[in-house]
């Protein structure tokens, strides 16, 4: 039965259409199940019914015009209780309901699931029996199952308008994900697709079909000879038969099979990586349908080609920087630091993903970049979004896909109101952070980018809360060496001198991979990172240690910040290496005192150990994302329990005010440095609960600066104590609403519906 559900979703996933989809939904299923009826109920949002989209066993005039309210009828009972129903006599059953044009009167059993997507209910999936027989627990477990595995083409439907049978000619579309980056943009979708993914190829039009054929050719020529080489590298180690595969590959290759088919399609109007992955994607899915065994399986062998022949292509993409519209939208399946470097940065408008959080890697380098971003959009059919004119809206998460001008209208107005609400809030800039009770509260810039803007940030700051120094390694094609990265520590302590800069060191791990050193895990925040990398390898941490200590001889603004910290025997550990460092470099003439060294409380664990941590390092620096991430035990990264993230729930809240109590009385100073700081509601909160700074990305800077301003010291303290008092996420946000508005500051907050 596994086999033939997986054979079923497969099918179902490679529909170009909901009506193929759920046709070919309602017909497999009948067939495997050995029934007479299979019908399909969608949810409508819009009319609050159930309406019957497909069935193969009842009338086929009722489809479209059969619809129940919730709880009406059997299947209206369904989507209303949300579990199965399994009646051997329907009719008999007080809440069945005939509908004349079903002709359903004829049939007795039923058994109806519910599909439900992510907590919500998408429709109804039913099977019925002429005769009178309870469906067994064999029958019901597979459509409970089936259900499941077809909620999430169900739920893309949803996103695409496409629920109602109605699928709009001009291809209008909204997608919904989590607000990464806040800001509007109007642009252009420019899809970045993965290497040797056939399934997320964008949709290109080709301008020399000559040009694609050729490279086409070339790429089959460098796989061929890729497949002769590791054939006779093997030729000695492996039997007869099992070598036999390679010449069953280099068949495959030939013109007459998989090139030739290619070729047609570029010449019919596809660029050469789209022909591929369309010609590939259709012979793997007529080998997985068919009975033989041995068939089957050599729909692998064509993925793996097709692949490797894609993956040739990828290193020839004719797109270079000049192709990029005025106003890109990068959209991808997974946006790495080396994918935001391929475009321009004056061209660079937003950006969207299918993975990631309001707190991966990639959000946090937007924000600093102040590029509106929308991630988690797991639903983004990314081969038919190239090109298409889209809004993004990284304050409410949404992507609206070819927009009538009613809608770009109301975005250009709500874009030009943040504009100006932007310039109102510059000129405050440089006057200090004080709230108007006299209470200073020093604000910080987390940076990592190239220095392009200290002359303006320099005035406005009290230095730098965290210099991520993993980016720079993470744009190398190696390791820097110990001068390379010297020189750009320079450059921070230079620009931004004489105010301290707080160095974190290599905090790779998590989502934060180096290309030339990946780290593969089943979970990877629980794993091998921050400073249990460096640790494990101390020549890398030895580096790092000795070239921003060089970097800062004559400065004396250095700070160096432990990341990942979980007991104090990494803490002691770090400490000796960095002593080593000193002594080194004293032994070279360069003689230096330690700097400030401080420890980022982001681990649970180190809650628990302040007092020992305390008598050891200078400073503490919250890490909330992370802290926020293992407290909630949420995967930030994984869209499915992105609503359960949320830095305002009264647990990550307590847990703050407590922390903040007990340094104050260890008289430890204590920064945050996590997302929390950067919203203006968060910043008040922290600002009442004691913390010494705030540390942001510089996009966010003006608005905490314009609530700190405005809002007393008493006020927030006592904003706190009423916080704390709450039992929701949802109500704090609330409560942080209604006092932002009693305060007339509501336009400091990040617009919501």
């Amino acid at each position: 039965m596994l086999d033939v559900l997986r054979r079923i979703v497969q099918e179902v996933n490679k529909a170009r259409s909901l009506d193929a989809a759920l046709a070919t939904m309602v017909r497999r299923i009948r067939k495997a199940m050995r029934t007479d009826v299979c019908s399909i109920y969608l949810f409508d949002a819009a009319s609050d019914r159930l309406v019957l989209m497909d069935t193969i066993g009842l009338h086929t005039q009722a489809v479209g015009q059969v619809a129940l309210s919730l709880g009406e009828g059997l299947v209206g009972l369904v989507g209303q209780r949300e579990e199965p129903l399994n009646l051997e006599d329907a009719p008999a059953h007080p809440q069945f309901r005939y509908f004349e044009e079903t002709g359903e009167e004829r049939f007795s059993s039923f058994l109806g699931v519910p599909i439900i997507h992510q907590r919500r209910m998408l429709g109804v999936l039913v099977v019925q029996q002429q005769d009178k027989r309870r469906y067994d627990e064999g029958d019901e477990a597979f459509l409970v199952t089936m259900a499941a595995q077809l909620a999430g083409v169900l739920a893309h439907a949803l996103a695409t308008g496409t629920v109602n049978r109605l699928a709009r000619a001009d291809g209008r579309a909204t997608f919904t994900g989590v607000a990464a980056s806040p800001g509007m943009v109007i642009g252009e979708a420019v899809v970045i697709a993965p290497l040797a993914d056939l399934d997320n190829v964008p949709d290109l039009i080709p301008t020399d079909m000559d040009y694609e054929v050729r490279r086409l050719s070339e790429a089959i020529d460098r796989v061929r000879h890729e497949i002769r080489s590791a054939g006779a590298r093997l030729a000695s180690r492996i039997s007869s038969q099992e070598l036999a595969l390679f010449d069953v590959y280099e068949q495959m290759l030939a013109d007459a099979a998989l090139g030739q088919e290619v070729e047609k399609r570029i010449r019919e109007g596809q660029w050469a990586p789209g022909a591929l992955a369309d010609v590939v994607r259709r012979h793997v899915q007529y080998l997985e349908r068919v009975d033989d065994n041995y068939l089957r399986e050599r729909a692998a062998d064509i993925r793996d080609l097709g692949r490797r022949v894609l993956a040739h292509l990828q290193e020839e993409d004719p797109r270079g920087p000049d192709t990029f519209p005025e106003r890109c939208i990068l959209v991808g399946d997974e946006i790495s630091v080396a994918m935001l470097g391929e475009v321009p940065r004056d061209r660079l408008a937003g950006l969207v993903s299918i993975s990631g959080s309001s707190t991966s890697h990639v959000a946090i380098l937007a924000r600093a970049m102040g590029i509106p971003t929308v991630l988690g959009m797991i639903d983004l059919p990314l081969p038919r979004l190239n090109g298409a004119p889209v809004i993004l809206d990284g304050h409410r998460g949404r992507l609206f896909v070819r927009p009538d001008d009613d809608l770009v209208d109301r975005y250009r107005s709500m874009i030009a109101e943040e504009q100006a609400l932007a310039e109102v809030l510059e000129h405050e800039q440089h006057l200090p952070s004080k709230t108007p009770d006299g209470h200073a509260m020093p604000l910080m810039v987390n940076t990592g980018l190239a220095v392009d803007a200290v002359a303006l940030l320099k005035p406005r700051i009290s230095g730098v809360g965290l210099y991520r120094t993993e980016v720079p390694f993470m744009i190398a094609e190696r390791f820097p060496g110990e001068q390379e990265q010297a020189r750009l520590y320079r450059d921070q302590l230079e620009s931004f001198a004489p105010l301290p800069v707080v160095m974190r060191t290599l905090d790779i791990g998590g989502d934060k991979d180096l290309p030339y050193f990946p780290i593969h895990e089943a979970n990877p925040f629980l794993g091998w990172r921050g400073i249990r990398v460096t640790l494990d390898h101390p020549e890398v941490l030895m580096v790092q240690l000795r070239a921003m200590l060089r970097a800062s001889d004559g400065l004396g603004n250095l700070q160096i910040l432990l990341p990942m910290i979980t007991n104090v025997d990494e803490v002691d550990a770090a400490l000796r290496l960095l002593d080593r460092a000193l002594v080194e470099l004293a032994e070279e003439g360069i003689a230096l005192e330690r700097p400030l060294v401080g420890v980022m409380i982001e681990v649970p664990a180190t809650l628990y150990q302040l007092e020992a941590l305390a008598a050891r390092v200078d400073f503490f620096s919250v890490g909330s994302n992370d802290l926020t991430q293992y407290l909630l035990a949420v995967d930030r990264n994984n869209p499915r329990v992105a609503d359960l993230y949320d830095a305002c729930h009264p647990a990550v809240l307590a847990a703050l005010a407590r922390l903040a109590d007990e340094v104050a009385r260890l008289g430890m100073p204590t920064s945050v440095c996590g997302e929390l700081a950067g919203d203006p509601g968060g910043a008040l909160l922290l600002m009442g609960m004691g913390f010494d700074a705030l540390s942001m990305n510089a996009p966010s800077l003006p608005r905490v600066r314009a609530a700190i301003r405005r809002v007393s010291l008493d006020a927030a303290r006592t904003l706190v104590d009423d916080t704390l008092q709450l039992p929701t996420p949802t109500a704090v946000r609330s409560h942080l609403a209604a006092r932002f508005g009693e305060w007339q500051l509501s336009h400091l907050l990040p617009p919501k519906d």
